[in-house]
């Protein structure tokens, strides 16, 4: 391991969330200095799938939300405790998501409604014996026994009927064709949702996006310490020796935009943080009049790098089985900017939630299986007190729309605001609505891929066997026991990445195992076989 001290110099290559946390680890407990940190990111802006921008003129974004939880988010908390606000240097930005909570506490009323425009009694989970047995069977299989089977291959058809089912898997995403051992574990690690699953009642949000809220006090704070962001570089390849089964990154191949081909020589003393993959790579959006393309040929290059690292090494993973099949990884989101509060003073007088306090509402029978989520305003820095904003998404993109006849990743932002108005029932308003408001959608060819069905080493150690001064980062590392599609996942991963490779003493908050409270056991229990 490499000791710390001032001669380190880090290279991050990308500039999402794992990145900035590891830069932040370095610098908090590593004694790393800032300015021997370089974050090398391919975009303009870093944070990478934690964005949120735009403007009241012309319309705001985000491809997607994280809902946060106490329990099982100890890595985040750990690092946003350390990180001051924008708006007060003395509040943490974890001390801000806990007075936001505390103020506004998410109690959703309407987390599912029916084709009729009814709000459905989501306590009634649905779920019969042989749910909870099949249930039951999955906890306690292991993973090797699992394998790369679907999750539709441990459930009858009954239990996809649920209402259980139907909060769960827009709740986290999931589609009936994925890996049954990612949802294993996010039954293990998110127990404690099954008897609020149909209020969310566990859920913490930001305060705005968590671009605003999470990534603009990290990257100001990692500045302020004199970390070095470079921005439109796009890392091509790593060089790699290994002798006596001792493996270290020795060159790191990069373009600037615009340039020629560069190299980084790695010194002994120092690292590198490679961020694998991207969920929200080849992003494509649509606005009013337009739908967004469904990018298939790779455009961005995002997943370029690991794919050339992975024939360098068995052991680095195999990006093929995670970016290979588009269809069962893609779907389409929405975002609403509303000049008029007609839409959201209906939505709350129809779902009994003042905006902020509500959570997702699915509509059971859309043939899109479309949710939609209202913020509590501002969502965006510096959003007008008379604009307003609302995030969707459609977990299904080619069946034919209800209200509009169309599949959903061929309508335009305006079809898709008549779709949704029609499956509220406000037809009335209908007229408003549109003339007010401004829709823009993302279609993202990737946006589940993490939770494609794998093998043992389909995805790499954060920290390969044999490596001295390189570690792996994002979605698509292998952290046993922790779910993807968290915040947390890459979070912790660059913890261990960062505490592993300096040889610091220092412990990485345990996994949140449910299963070792009796509490929250006997509290699932009960709402299952209730």
């Amino acid at each position: 391991m490499i000791d710390s001290g001032r001669s380190t110099k880090a290279y991050l290559v990308g500039g999402g969330v794992a990145a900035l946390a590891a830069a932040a680890f370095l610098i908090r407990d590593g004694e790393v200095p800032g300015e021997n940190i370089h974050v090398l990111e391919q975009l303009p802006l870093a944070g990478g799938s934690l964005d949120g921008r735009g403007t009241p003129e012309q319309a705001y974004v985000t491809r997607g939300g994280r809902m946060l939880e106490d329990e099982a988010y100890t890595c985040l908390w750990n690092l946003l405790e350390t990180i001051p606000t924008l708006d007060d240097e003395s509040v943490s930005v974890r001390q801000e998501i806990t007075d936001f909570n505390r103020q506004w506490p998410t109690d959703a009323k309407a987390r599912l409604i029916d084709g009729a425009h009814r709000v459905l009694d989501a306590s009634d989970l649905g779920l019969d014996t042989r749910d909870r047995l099949e249930l039951a069977r999955l906890l306690v299989l292991p993973e090797s026994a699992i394998g790369p089977r679907r999750i539709d291959e441990f459930f009858s058809e009954h239990f996809f009927a649920t209402n259980f089912w139907a909060m769960w898997r827009t709740t986290f995403a999931f589609q009936n064709w994925h890996s049954a051992i990612e949802l294993k574990r996010y039954f293990l690690r998110f127990l404690q949702e099954f008897p609020r699953i149909h209020t969310l009642a566990g859920v913490r949000r930001t305060r705005l996006n968590q671009y605003d809220s999470i990534v603009r006090p990290l990257i100001r704070w990692l500045l302020e310490r004199g970390v070095r962001f470079e921005h439109g570089v796009t890392v091509t390849d790593v060089d790699f020796t290994e002798r006596d089964g001792i493996r270290r990154a020795r060159t790191i191949h990069l373009r600037r935009a615009g340039g020629e081909p560069e190299t980084i020589e790695l010194d002994d003393l120092d690292l590198a943080f490679i961020t694998l993959g991207s969920m929200t790579a080849d992003a494509a959006y649509g606005g009013d009049d337009t739908a967004p393309e469904l990018v298939r040929d790779k455009r961005d290059g995002n997943w370029t790098l690991w794919e050339t690292l992975s024939r360098k090494a068995p052991d680095f993973g195999r990006p093929a089985v995670f970016n290979g099949n588009i269809a069962e990884a893609a779907w389409e989101s929405f975002t609403l900017t509303m000049r008029s509060p007609v839409l959201l003073k209906r939505i709350e007088e129809f779902s009994g939630n003042a905006p902020g306090t509500g959570a997702l509402m699915t509509f059971k029978d859309s043939p899109w299986l479309m949710s939609i989520v209202v913020p509590r305003p501002p969502h965006f820095d510096g959003q007008p007190e008379d604009v307003f904003t609302l995030w969707g998404y459609g977990l299904f993109m080619e069946p034919a729309g209800e209200y509009t006849g169309k599949a959903m990743a061929e309508c335009t932002g305006q079809e898709i605001l008549t779709e949704l108005l029609g499956q509220l029932g406000f037809d009335d308003i209908a007229d408003e609505v549109r003339a007010t408001t401004t829709v823009t959608t993302v279609m993202m060819p990737y946006i589940t891929s993490q939770f494609a069905r794998r093998s043992t080493h389909d995805r790499p150690r954060v920290i390969p066997h044999g490596a001295r001064n390189f570690a792996f980062l994002g979605q698509y590392v292998e952290i046993p026991e922790d779910v993807v599609f968290t915040v947390e996942y890459s979070v912790r991963g660059a913890m261990h990445a960062v505490y592993q490779l300096l040889g610091l003493d220092l412990p990485v908050p345990p996994v949140h195992h449910a299963l070792a409270d009796p509490a929250t056991v006997l509290s699932a229990l009960r709402t299952a076989f209730a």
